[in-house]
């Protein structure tokens, strides 16, 4: 099946953007109108996130989330064939701070969200780091399509762990010097096994694991903000958000996260996954001991 499914997308990959970009117009009118994909859940988490926005304005965000959609489909496509020089065109990042935090020896969590487009930020930090970095991924169901991904995506360097591997794994991973790349934003597999805070106003669950092994590990914490400048252009700007993390308290590291993530999105409401239900946990008592947003009180001491 490889064999069939990848010359057939290789040759789809050599389009023009332009074409591929109208390909992606024509499925992002599809999903949106016609298809309806989740168009639910991503109308309630920005009614959520964005209560001053008016019912217009929100249809306007999702409609562009749904371009950038599709968009980052396309231009994973393109991946397969893209040239570095080509990749180097489209898209910009900082790299300083994590060389630096490289150089003094530590080990380095970067942190973000799910942004669009994280296949053009993989690629471009590999190129650019001292030390490969190991990205945590969701494998593909479908074999072929998995391995074209995982090809293009490790093609400059990055180590790739499947999420179902990556607790069998990890002990390997941190043995020498090490850079992880994580979208710190999941849900948890359940609402008593995160930190509860605001996320844009409403109580929120955060996974644990980011923080927790930060901390264990003493490791630099980096942020990577996404920036759409344009169709196919992108920028990628690094934030230190602690360089030693075994200093910070319970609940700090992923404040800090919450707050420059949520800054990010509000500059650009549509560059964030919103077909996910990002609110899916309702706020009960019993996770009081959970609360750590130094900045409001767990809802039921109001």
């Amino acid at each position: 099946m490889y064999y069939i499914v990848y010359p057939l997308l290789y040759l789809v990959s050599l389009l023009p953007f332009f074409i591929l970009y109208g390909i992606s117009d024509f499925f992002a009118f599809l999903l949106y109108h016609v298809i309806k994909y989740r168009r639910e859940v991503v109308m309630n988490n920005l009614s959520i996130a964005f209560p001053e926005k008016t019912e217009v304005e929100r249809i306007r965000i999702a409609k562009k989330f749904y371009q950038y959609f599709t968009d980052t489909m396309i231009e994973s496509l393109k991946f397969i064939s893209i040239s570095k020089k080509q990749l180097l065109q489209r898209s910009t990042g900082s790299f300083d701070i994590i060389n630096e935090m490289i150089d003094k020896g530590y080990n380095i969590n970067l942190m973000a969200g799910h942004q669009f487009n994280w296949e053009y930020a993989n690629l471009l930090y590999a190129i650019n780091l001292k030390i490969p970095f190991v990205g945590v991924y969701m494998p593909i169901k479908n074999k072929s399509f998995n391995k074209i991904f995982y090809d293009f995506r490790s093609r400059y360097g990055t180590v790739l762990i499947s999420a179902h591997d990556f607790k069998n794994k990890m002990h390997d991973v941190f043995k020498k010097q090490y850079m992880l790349a994580l979208a710190a934003d999941q849900n948890p597999g359940a609402a008593t096994l995160g930190y509860w805070l605001n996320f844009f106003g409403r109580p929120t669950p955060f996974v644990t694991g980011p923080e927790k092994g930060a901390i264990k590990n003493n490791a630099a914490v980096v942020y990577v903000g996404f920036k759409k400048i344009k169709r196919g252009h992108y920028k990628f700007e690094t934030t230190l958000l602690a360089e030693q993390s075994a200093q910070m308290k319970k609940g700090d590291l992923t404040l800090l996260y919450r707050d420059i993530l949520e800054k990010t999105i509000k500059e650009d409401p549509a560059n964030y996954l919103w077909s996910h239900r990002r609110f899916k946990f309702e706020w009960k008592d019993e996770y009081e001991n959970l609360w750590i947003d130094d900045k409001a009180t767990a809802p039921n001491q109001k």
